[in-house]
């Protein structure tokens, strides 16, 4: 069994307990795109986990976790990250795979992309200025970027070494000069260091991958993001700089689409967005800061209250066709118990036109009124519910709605953080 798990919306949509609860199924978990800027949190074992770099899988004994070469890692924090897990959870040994093709955050991706955010000014595109952008870019231009297997050739990396920080101290000075030049030699030797303490875990991944699939074995793809922030289909330029929908497993691992038996798309029963970008059913009022209390809608890596919404079916559904998704899961059905009523975006209106298609330019989006259909709400506690039975009239009638204007069957809904919190459809 071959399954993926997509975000379909701006991020955030809870995709981190649908892949644990999936890990048990599987025997490998790969992490295909993205980097520390994206964050799960997974209740485990009776404590809570926050992570940005490891895959999900690397907390499950009998699980390879796998970073392939589309994922962008800071081996600073991917260390530091990878110490609190052993430290609670014991070693990782041989459970834990990073590619010798993924590319390396330095210090100046990440000096680099706060000085441009500076020099920018108006409306963030919403970096978290973890140099992942900046990082990403590299990698397209070529010249500059850094794998990880040239951490392993140091005779070889070191005269690059200097003549990329002499370029970036360049570029850095002209967009900040109070800014201190880095040192090559402070950077260079950083860095192997890191390098040392990772080397057990460095392997050709897509090698690795390939006989997984001839041994067949059980793989997940572990999606960062959602689907709307992806580089080449997102609200552009609000986005990431990595394909972060389904169309970015392929590109990121190396292992073809085609070999997935189940895409599976997460979405909460709302809608929310960090940062900058047009959010048509974002609400100002008292029931946005209500769902925002009760989803606890705040980010897992940066803490930066997201903006919150009604859920948008035009944008979801978008999501999924992108995806190519084959099954849904409605996730925090439970933040909506005590509303009177709530509503679905069913369509936008844009200059006097009704249409179900979601815009390519980020101005049309921003002059998008949503339509929306109205649902009664059922005002009683749904965290408890094990069964779609159990689920109130109304509550039921909620998610079976989003199913259908998405044309995907629902496999799950979610009703709180715990696992056992979790209704099983199919």
């Amino acid at each position: 069994m071959i399954t993926s798990v997509i975000g379909l919306q701006w991020g955030d949509e809870a995709k981190g307990k649908i892949v644990d609860l999936l890990t048990e199924k599987h025997e490998i978990v790969v992490r295909y795109q993205g980097g520390n800027n994206a964050g799960h949190t997974v209740k485990f074992g009776g404590q809570t986990y926050k992570l940005s770099g490891l895959p999900i899988g690397v907390l499950h004994d009998h699980v390879t976790a796998v970073v392939c070469p589309g994922v962008v890692l800071n081996p600073e924090t991917f260390l530091a990250e990878l110490d609190a897990v052993e430290e609670r959870r014991g070693p990782v040994e041989d459970r834990l795979k990073i590619s010798d093709r993924a590319h390396v955050i330095m210090p100046w991706h990440m000096l680099e992309e706060a000085a441009l955010d500076k020099a920018r000014g108006g409306e963030s595109i919403g970096t978290t200025m973890r140099g992942i952008g900046t990082c990403y870019r590299e990698k397209a231009g070529r010249g500059h970027a850094v794998r990880f297997g040239d951490l392993y050739k140091p005779d070889s990396l070191r005269p690059r070494f200097d003549e990329i920080v002499s370029f970036k101290n360049t570029i850095l000075q002209a967009l900040d000069p109070e800014l201190e030049p880095l040192d090559t030699g402070d950077v260079f030797d950083r860095y192997q260091v890191f390098a040392e303490r990772l080397r057990p875990y460095v392997a050709d991944t897509t090698a690795l991958l390939h006989q997984a699939l001839r041994d067949e074995k059980k793989i997940l793809f572990e999606g960062a993001q959602g689907s709307l922030l992806d580089i080449d289909h997102g609200t552009f330029p609000f986005v990431t700089s990595s394909n972060s929908s389904g169309c970015g497993v392929h590109a990121g691992s190396g292992v073809s689409e085609r070999v997935i038996d189940r895409m599976i798309g997460v979405v909460k029963a709302y809608t929310t967005r960090v940062g900058g970008g047009p959010c048509p059913t974002e609400l100002h009022d008292d029931t946005g800061q209500h769902i925002r209390d009760r989803g606890h809608e705040y980010g897992t890596v940066t803490g930066r209250p997201r903006r919150c919404g009604w859920f948008d079916a035009v944008a979801a559904g978008y999501g999924a066709r992108i995806s190519g998704v084959d099954q849904i899961v409605v996730a925090l059905l439970d933040v909506l118990d005590e509303l009177p009523e709530v509503r679905i975006c069913e369509a936008y209106e844009i200059d006097g036109v009704r249409t179900t298609n979601f815009p390519a330019h980020a101005d049309d989006l921003a002059a998008a009124k949503p339509v929306y259909r109205t649902l009664p709400g059922w005002q009683s506690d749904t965290s408890g519910c094990r069964r779609m039975d159990e689920l109130p009239a109304n509550a039921r009638a909620y998610v079976e709605t989003i199913a259908e204007l998405l044309e995907a069957p629902l496999a799950y809904v979610s009703v709180g953080p715990d696992r056992e919190q979790t209704i099983v459809v199919e």
